[in-house]
């Protein structure tokens, strides 16, 4: 009986360390990265179960022309046009899918105001970022670095 007891509490602790050991590597993707061309910075954060990510830091905060801070002015809604670029949310919805890929999730780009499904993927401090239209063959695909 003792023996059997023993096995049970061995093989409930190894389930426990795979549930925190799955729990810590959805995680890993969480802080912030930079884009490639060193222009912002973006923060990855959870709310639940899913991934989201806001623009947090720009190289150039403000308009060139009128030395006001960005807004979101080619986004075609033109009621969201005011709205400052900074600390918008543009990772929306991702969710794990256990094998350090973040996926089902959308990219918004405010330089074109377009929104695109996106998938994820996490290699250590980098991070591959595939924004696409229809099937993830036909989209372009960019690399960030994680922010020290």
């Amino acid at each position: 009986m003792l023996k059997k007891f023993s096995f049970f509490i061995a093989l409930l602790g190894v389930l426990l360390f795979s549930a925190s050991s799955f729990a810590q590597s959805a995680d890993a993707i969480l802080g912030k990265w930079i884009n490639p061309s060193g222009e912002g910075q973006i923060q990855i954060y959870k709310k639940g179960s899913l991934f989201y990510g806001k623009l947090v830091w720009l190289k150039q905060p403000n308009d060139e022309t009128t030395g006001q801070p960005k807004t979101d002015k080619n986004n075609p809604e033109k009621n969201l046009h005011s709205r400052p670029i900074l600390g918008l949310e543009i990772l929306k919805d991702f969710k794990f899918d256990g094998e350090s890929v973040y996926d089902d999730g959308n990219i918004y780009d405010p330089k074109n105001g377009k929104i695109y499904s996106c998938k994820m993927t996490l290699n250590g401090n980098k991070l591959k970022i595939r924004g696409y239209i229809g099937i993830s063959l036909l989209g372009r695909s960019e690399i960030w670095t994680r922010v020290k």
